[in-house]
């Protein structure tokens, strides 16, 4: 069990996000014993008053709060080495984008590529509101994330 949650931790492959998240059903079923008339259990109302994130959530969470410590400068230099704000870039200096703090994403002709943490770690950044990527301190950054993520996981409910 241990071998499979590192194993999917460590890749971005949605194979094992889906095995992740499937541990992370079974949790959440037991620890709030949702089940419906039928017998039947519906896992995402557990979830929601867990006040847990589904699995792809917590990867981009992870993504974004690496970059935001980079960009505050408490990541290490081989990971501020690997991220380039827009605005630093000369040829793209005069977008919009520049001056709402995003990062530049690599191209990447391949799926596999995109997985690459150069490409996902930029790509997960400009995803989020501009007001959340210029917050400074490092607790609120969390939390308004967090918030962020799970309003957008779950809209529908």
């Amino acid at each position: 069990m241990a071998r499979l949650l590192q194993r999917a931790v460590g890749s971005s492959s949605t194979v094992h996000h889906g095995a992740v998240q499937r541990i992370m059903n079974a949790a959440a079923r037991l620890i709030s014993s949702a089940t419906s008339g039928h017998g039947t259990t519906y896992v995402t109302p557990a979830l929601i008053e867990l006040h847990w994130l589904p699995i792809t959530a917590r990867v981009q969470y992870k993504l974004c709060l690496l970059v935001h410590s980079a960009v505050v400068g408490t990541a290490p230099d081989y990971l501020k080495n690997m991220l380039h704000p827009v605005s630093e870039c000369a040829s793209q200096r005069a977008l919009g984008s520049a001056k709402d703090n995003d990062m530049v994403v690599p191209r990447s002709r391949l799926k596999f590529g995109k997985r690459a943490f150069s490409i996902a770690t930029p790509r997960a950044w400009n995803s989020i509101p501009a007001e959340l990527r210029a917050t400074l301190n490092t607790a609120t950054f969390k939390k308004n994330l967090q918030t962020f993520l799970f309003h957008e996981s779950y809209s529908t409910f």
